[in-house]
């Protein structure tokens, strides 16, 4: 039920789901080393305020913020709820808390005892999920539109009244445990993807991952999942957006009827997380492991996100991250994979949604020809390239145009708005930040994006993880 930190202003949409649990019991720990997840994460705007539906936006008296997408296609509607807290606000020493509370928070209450709220969506052939990331915790439920109060209802219910005990939080740590096992220890692309983000983050918590160092999961108790509970799930700590066949006014009056109810949480300070320091130094860090299929190489940039970057910074990065590694028609992918054949996949993504300095990745599988050494000093001749020759006038525009028609797709899934939406306003965005997306993308110059490139893709702001495949042990000893 993990999620990688959210990218950017950008695609949430279509892909947003992807990295998402597809279930409660499931989830995905961290980036792989050499996917592209944080471009699936990304917050997208609408193509015009006219060409998309009128969103309403309003705050209850305790500080519930409510956003209302209205998508009359079909009679059913999309009800999300995030908390503004993530495993970047957990305490020292207790990593993983944050997805461990979300596995909890299906535990039940005292008005509703566990299974009651997953039973009544199953009979009304309603969805649910959640997810948790580095900035935020979400809950999803897509029902019937007649059924959204009772969904509103259920939710305000556990934000304040969970019921946990030994005899449902220690057997749940199990099923995290094994979670872990299944996403992290048993995936070699999932633990040099760990090992990327402790060597770029050295003081923000972002470098340790979303579900937790196992050492620290084993000890997590009841006491520190109440603990983190009533200091962050709070309405004045939480977004809901309202997607669907609804009327905003109508939401109005179902929110004060359910969420209204509850009591302002007044000790939820601001986030107040140690930051970087400026980087000095190159990292690199080498995973080998028996179970490799094929060797990988996987680079991250330390780069501002949405919320810290100057005027223009982040949509230079993004249109920067599309030219570089989005697709086939990439300049990775076209020199390393289609013309030169060293290698079998190559990309670029921007991990832009996040409250602190995030980062933009680079990534490649060798051909079994070409050893990592060489592929890297490949990938680098690609970004040098970009840094003293710039982007050519095709590529900025090919980049725009797809990645502002991707933003306009992707509303055809109305889980996707309803994500676009909640992302945006639990990482520093605003309602009119996601409206003004695309005419902020359109104004990206190619200046502005070698600009982006020579002053972040500095290899002293990267860390680099090199997975290679390792002899068993009874093979090394033979040789």
């Amino acid at each position: 039920m993990i999620r990688p930190v959210l990218t950017s202003l950008a695609l949430a949409a279509a892909v947003a789901i992807l990295p998402i649990a597809a279930a409660r019991a499931q989830g995905t720990a961290a980036p792989a080393a050499t996917a592209a997840p944080p471009a699936a994460v990304q917050v997208p705007g609408q193509a015009a305020p006219s060409q998309g539906p009128k969103i309403s936006e309003f705050k209850l008296a305790n500080g519930l913020q409510v956003v209302v997408v209205p998508d009359k296609r079909t009679p059913v509607v999309t009800h999300m709820i995030y908390y503004k807290v993530g495993s970047a606000d957990e305490p020292p020493g207790k990593s993983g808390i944050a997805h461990f509370l979300e596995h909890l928070m299906f535990k039940g209450t005292e008005k509703n005892p566990s299974g009651r709220f997953s039973k009544m969506l199953a009979t009304i052939g309603g969805q649910e999920n959640a997810f948790t990331t580095t900035d935020y915790t979400g809950y999803f439920q897509r029902v019937p539109r007649e059924f959204l109060g009772d969904v509103m209802e259920f939710e305000a219910d556990r934000m304040t009244g969970l019921v946990l005990t030994d005899a449902n939080v220690l057997p749940e740590r199990d099923v995290v445990l094994e979670e872990f096992n299944m996403r992290v220890a048993n995936s070699p692309d999932a633990r040099m993807g760990e090992q990327v983000a402790a060597a770029l983050y050295l003081n923000h918590p972002y470098g340790r991952p979303v579900i937790g160092w196992r050492p620290e999961i084993e000890k997590l108790n009841r006491e520190d999942a109440l603990a983190f509970y009533k200091q962050f799930y709070g309405p004045n700590n939480a977004v809901v957006v309202i997607a669907g066949d609804v009327d905003p006014e109508a939401v109005k009056a179902l929110a004060e009827k359910t969420y209204g109810k509850i009591p302002v949480r007044s000790d939820i300070g601001p986030r107040a997380r140690p930051q970087e320091p400026t980087p000095v130094a190159v990292r690199q860090v080498t995973l080998d492991d028996p179970r490799v299929a094929q060797p990988s190489l996987n680079r991250s940039y330390l780069v501002p996100s949405y919320a810290t970057a100057k005027r223009g910074e982040a949509e230079a990065l993004d249109v920067l991250s599309q030219i570089l590694g989005s697709g086939p028609n990439s300049r990775l992918y076209q020199r390393l994979v289609a013309e030169k054949r060293i290698a079998t996949s190559a990309g670029a993504w921007y991990q832009g949604s996040a409250v602190d300095a995030t980062r933009l990745g680079v990534f490649g599988r060798p051909t079994p020809e070409t050893s990592l050494p060489d592929l890297e000093k490949a990938i680098d001749a690609v970004i040098a390239e970009t840094i003293h020759d710039g982007v050519t006038a095709d590529e900025l525009e090919r980049a725009k145009t797809r990645m502002i028609a991707d933003a306009v797709y992707a509303q055809d899934n109305q889980s996707s708005m309803a994500r676009w939406y909640g992302t945006a306003l639990s990482t520093g965005s605003t309602v009119q930040d996601v409206l003004s997306w695309p005419d902020r993308i359109r104004a990206v110059t190619a200046e502005q994006v070698r600009d982006a490139a020579k002053t972040w893709l500095d290899k002293r702001r990267s860390a680099t993880g090199y997975l290679i495949k390792s002899l068993p042990a009874s093979e090394e000893k033979r040789s």
